[in-house]
């Protein structure tokens, strides 16, 4: 294993964070897995494994149900961050059979297909609304026009959140999503625990309102889901929403910014979706892939693991590189080239496994639902000016992206 000093990967560097496609390339072909010291991780590149870890039960987001912080070689978080733990500790996304297996249980009933498909005609009349605001301007911010406020009102509508509120939701979510990138500041952990805290309490307050006056949303459906006995507390209830709020709209803004700057930058595929918008559903796959929302999801070794005659000790972490693997040669042909036709398209951008995204079918008609109303209302949207991204590189995103109707 050689170390980092020689590795083209370095999350921290902004020509990386630009194109971080040849540095994947270069850690595929390193090996199966690479140890990267500056986050003290396993990375782990190739789609095969990468597929395979997602399902492994010897891994887990969390280590609290089988050991201590001590007992598993790792420092306890500062105790000024606990509000933050709290938070993203009990929601399903970090917790391991059998606390996962009962609360995903439970979500899932107020989760439905029905009720996903249900959203459909809101979804595509709000896209519909917004694009038609975009082109009366004559252009503006993709992201904060369209993207951004389309996912934002779903989710606040499912899970019953009133209009007048839904203006915290996206600082909120922005700030304790900071947590999820590599070694966070402890400006973005202040600013994450003070989030954590804020949006907690102001769903405390609406459990409780909708404990008296319950309706058709989401939390009401969280309240009232029970199976054998079992009910999710309110703290589980809380860390659902938050989750399902910041998952569900985090990953979808993402997809849209990314996905129509990948489309400015291959005109011909761009023109190929305008003559046909049948395209739209395989196109939203191929976006995903070509250009990854959730670059790296982390999972802890339980039980000593071996990948390619290296031994991951109990206790270390390992990153598997969702956007690496999604551009694994192994698996898709010219992964480089943008292909809106491609029909094999296993990636793996809605993860894999127990922790599979629950809102994947929401993600799926949200982004159809935008590109169609943008081909539609739009035929001749066009970049206006060069975007710039933001310096993350888990949470892969733009700060904007300026575009004109012509």
């Amino acid at each position: 294993m050689s170390g980092p000093h020689d590795l083209a990967f370095d999350p921290w560097d902004p020509a990386f964070l630009a194109d971080p496609y040849p540095a994947y390339a270069e850690l595929r072909a390193r090996g199966r897995v690479v140890r990267y010291e500056p986050s003290d991780q396993w990375l782990v590149p190739h789609h095969a494994d990468v597929s395979a870890l997602l399902r492994d039960r010897r891994l887990g987001r969390t280590y609290g149900h089988r050991f201590s912080h001590e007992e598993f070689g790792r420092q306890a978080p500062p105790p000024e961050h606990e509000p933050f733990h709290t938070l993203n500790d009990h929601g399903m996304l970090d917790l391991e059979p059998p606390d996962h297996t009962r609360i995903r249980r439970l979500v899932s009933k107020a989760f439905t297909p029905r009720t996903v498909e249900r959203l459909k005609p809101y979804v595509e009349n709000l896209a519909n609304e917004l694009v038609a605001g975009l082109v009366r301007d004559g252009g503006g911010d993709l992201l904060a026009d369209v993207a951004e406020p389309l996912p934002v009102a779903v989710i606040a509508e499912m899970l019953g959140i009133p209009e007048a509120d839904r203006g915290q939701l996206r600082p909120w979510s922005a700030a304790i999503c900071g947590m999820y990138e590599l070694n966070p500041s402890e400006r973005t952990a202040a600013a994450a625990v003070r989030a954590s805290l804020e949006f907690s309490e102001y769903l405390r307050g609406l459990i409780a309102h909708r404990r008296e006056h319950p309706g058709e949303d989401l939390v009401s459906g969280l309240i009232a889901a029970h199976d054998e006995g079992d009910r999710l507390t309110e703290q589980e209830m809380i860390s659902t929403a938050v989750l399902l709020l910041n998952a569900g709209h985090e990953a979808t803004v993402n997809a849209t910014v990314n996905g129509w700057w990948a489309l400015f930058r291959n005109p011909g595929q761009l023109a190929a979706l305008r003559a046909d918008h049948s395209l739209v559903p395989t196109a939203v796959e191929e976006l995903m892939r070509y250009d990854t929302p959730l670059q790296l999801f982390e999972r802890w070794v339980l039980d000593d693991i071996e990948i390619d005659g290296t031994t991951i000790p109990r206790g270390a972490e390992i990153a598997m590189l969702f956007g690496s693997a999604n551009h694994d040669p192994a698996v898709f042909a010219d992964p480089g080239r943008l292909d809106l036709t491609r029909r094999d398209n296993p990636h793996i951008s809605f993860s894999a496994g127990i922790h599979y995204c629950i809102g994947a079918p929401l993600a799926r008609i949200e982004l159809a639902a935008s590109m169609t109303a943008l081909l539609r209302q739009a035929p001749t949207l066009a970049l206006a000016a060069e975007p710039a991204r933001k310096p993350n590189f888990v949470i892969r995103g733009l700060e904007g992206l300026r575009v004109e109707v012509r």
